[in-house]
């Protein structure tokens, strides 16, 4: 097993942690290649090991691409969904064969601009720079659905609904359900909910704002676009490889990490 670690920034820190991690799984007899950054190109491994939180393993998908490199999420943040597995815990469960590969469904945004790379692992989002709200028309396969007028609109695949999706008022889902979701970021009209369609969808977005431009984010990828923009939005033609070291579980990272169900009456001590 030949693994590389990608750190986003070469800091201090971050540099002293890749060669304390390197020294950590090499001793389990586990070969270490390089340590690379978002500048670099894409070094020759079997695994990479993503150091950071949510948003470093996110930086990845612009280098990774299509290749099908699994990623490995080694938590040095804060919350970590992606990246949920401890640094001293990854070396031996590797070595030992101790995970899966969970394949992630992405989203394709084509034609959005050559400045962004056009796919996504948690959402596409769009929103209002100006002080005036957008009317955002939507139609899914053809089926047009009444117009939302909002601050903005995001598109999330099962992986990004504990993101932005969730702050919005999306609905947690399972990471393996094959699904996309549609919510509305803080809509004026109060009877508007979010919506869940099968990943078969094809979504197309259309803008109307008094404003010139827009904000056009994919997953922590982040343009200005014109205000009137129009976009189609559909199910990547390959997958996000995320390896998940065996123990964790995504119950158990919704109880650890958001608190779910914390509740006084549950305290037996």
């Amino acid at each position: 097993m030949r693994t590389a670690l990608f750190i986003r920034e070469r800091s201090a820190f971050m540099l002293n942690a890749a060669e304390e991690l390197s020294e950590t799984i090499e001793k389990e007899g586990i070969e270490c290649s390089d340590i690379f950054s978002v500048h670099d190109p894409l070094p020759a491994a079997d695994m990479i090991l993503s150091m950071g939180g949510d948003g470093t393993l996110l930086s990845l998908l612009p280098i990774v691409r299509d290749s099908g490199i699994p990623i490995l999420g080694v938590n040095y943040g804060r919350l970590g969904f992606l990246s949920s597995s401890a640094p001293m815990e990854v070396g031996r469960a590797i070595a030992s064969g101790k995970f899966s590969i969970e394949k992630r469904s992405l989203i394709h945004v084509p034609g959005v601009s050559d400045r962004i790379y056009p796919y996504a692992l948690n959402e596409l989002a769009i929103h209002r720079i100006g002080a005036a709200m957008l009317g955002i028309e939507v139609s899914v396969d053809g089926a047009p659905l009444p117009t939302y007028w909002a601050d903005g609109i995001l598109v999330a695949t099962s992986s990004g609904s504990t993101a932005y999706s969730l702050s919005v008022g999306g609905p947690i889902v399972f990471p393996g359900s094959r699904v996309l979701i549609i919510s509305p970021i803080a809509p004026h009209n109060l009877n508007v909910r979010p919506i869940v369609l099968p990943d078969t969808s094809r979504i197309s977005l259309k803008l109307h704002s008094r404003d010139s431009m827009v904000s056009l984010s994919l997953d922590n990828r982040q343009l200005a676009v014109p205000g009137s923009i129009s976009v189609d939005v559909s199910l990547a033609g390959f997958t996000f490889n995320i390896v998940r070291i065996s123990g964790g579980g995504f119950i158990k990272a919704l109880t650890g990490k958001l608190f779910w169900g914390y509740d006084l009456r549950n305290n037996n001590a």
